[in-house]
């Protein structure tokens, strides 16, 4: 070093100065405008992926985007078909709120965010998945604002913070949405680019195992038991199309219009989960599913009678709500059992998955049909969410 020459400078103190003088010129971007972005970004792959992979874990898509849209709208987005007017509604609703949680994280709290490196940005975005999600799940939809209990008796937690976690998972790009075109440091370059090549690529396998699932072509099964995973398959089939059927008569007998709404959405999400079975089935042991015997039936948990059946048919109208809740709440308590069972078996990981989320949806439905709500409804949901509860 000649004796002119000024000291040499550490890495660290460069990027000081070198974040000094983009500051100074005006290169960075106002952080409520790359927040928006962000959000959007965010919010639509947060979409796309959940709608892609839903199946796989045996959601239904299009009955969970009715679910998030029964939030602002009420009973009027719920049918035993999902509209496509419902599925809009739950999808712009979900996005919105994805949207705010980035506005919040970046603009809100902006101070202490808008100048962290891409990792950290991911370190502090994910536990920041789990106390969004979990402040909506136990606070924001059942209590307030909008005080509907629908959402978190039917839909278990672990859902809210897998969705909450894909929209985190993008949150690192806002290292390069915060400076202006051309003038993002190098390494936020490399690294943002790098991690959206990533989140395309898993754009693209989850396409395409969508793509192939609908067509009959699954992962194949992974369980232990073969025989005792066909089983459930077969009994819950069978099980489901009984609760269908039970919930088609509430809908046209009712007199609560709390009951028919609930039972369109028991016929909308049995009626999909049954979908995903008959789909599973035949790409995994790729044959027809065998119908269950009389005596498989009757030997089912909260499987009804012919009597009881006739019982609902015929209950006079002023009593078929009351008889409705009784036969349906005893329908529903043995699939708990069974779903029970499977979650805590060595079945397919997908089928214990779905198993799992069965459970949480049909003791959150009879906890519905009682009319749970508010901190009741909250209590009951995390009960549910833990175990059987019901039998």
């Amino acid at each position: 070093m000649s004796a002119g020459s000024p000291p040499a400078r550490s890495p660290a103190a460069r990027r000081t100065d070198e974040g000094a003088s983009y500051v100074a010129g005006g290169r960075r971007r106002s952080r409520w405008i790359a927040a928006a972005e962000l959000g959007l970004i965010s919010s639509t792959f947060s979409t796309i992926v959940s709608q892609l992979f839903a199946a796989r874990i045996g959601r239904d898509a299009t009955v969970d985007w009715m679910t998030v849209a029964a939030i602002p709208a009420r009973d009027w987005a719920i049918s035993a078909e999902p509209s496509w007017h419902a599925i809009l509604i739950g999808i712009a609703f979900h996005q919105w709120a994805d949207f705010s949680w980035a506005l919040l994280f970046f603009g809100v709290l902006g101070r202490w965010t808008a100048d962290l490196r891409p990792q950290m940005i991911l370190l502090l975005a994910l536990p920041w998945a789990v106390f969004s999600s979990s402040l909506e799940w136990f606070v924001l939809v059942p209590l307030f604002p909008f005080w509907q209990p629908l959402f978190t008796l039917q839909q278990p937690y672990w859902i809210g913070l897998l969705v909450h976690g894909t929209s985190a998972v993008m949150y690192p790009l806002f290292a390069r949405l915060r400076w202006r075109r051309g003038h993002a440091p190098e390494h936020d370059v490399r690294f943002t680019n790098a991690w959206t090549t990533g989140a395309l690529g898993v754009v693209a396998v989850l396409g395409a195992s969508a793509l192939f699932g609908g067509h009959g072509y699954e992962p194949p099964w992974i369980g232990r038991v073969r025989d005792a995973d066909q089983t459930y398959i077969r009994h819950m089939t069978a099980h489901h199309a009984q609760g269908i059927e039970l919930a088609r008569i509430a809908v046209g007998r009712a007199q609560a219009p709390h009951l028919q709404k609930l039972a369109m959405l028991m016929i909308a999400s049995q009626s999909g989960e049954n979908r995903i079975f008959e789909n599973w089935w035949l790409s995994w042991f790729d044959t027809d599913m065998p119908d269950c015997s009389t005596e498989e039936r009757a030997a089912m948990p909260g499987f009804l009678t012919a009597a009881e059946m006739r019982e609902v048919k015929t209950a006079p109208r002023d009593q078929f709500d009351r008889v409705f809740v009784e036969m349906m709440s005893k329908h529903h308590r043995g699939a708990v059992r069974m779903a029970d069972q499977m979650w805590h078996s060595q079945g397919d990981p997908r089928l214990r998955i779905m198993a799992h989320a069965i459970r949480h949806e049909q003791q959150g439905e009879i906890a519905l049909m009682h009319g749970a709500n508010g901190i009741a409804a909250v209590t009951t949901a995390f009960h549910n969410m833990l175990g059987d509860k019901v039998n």
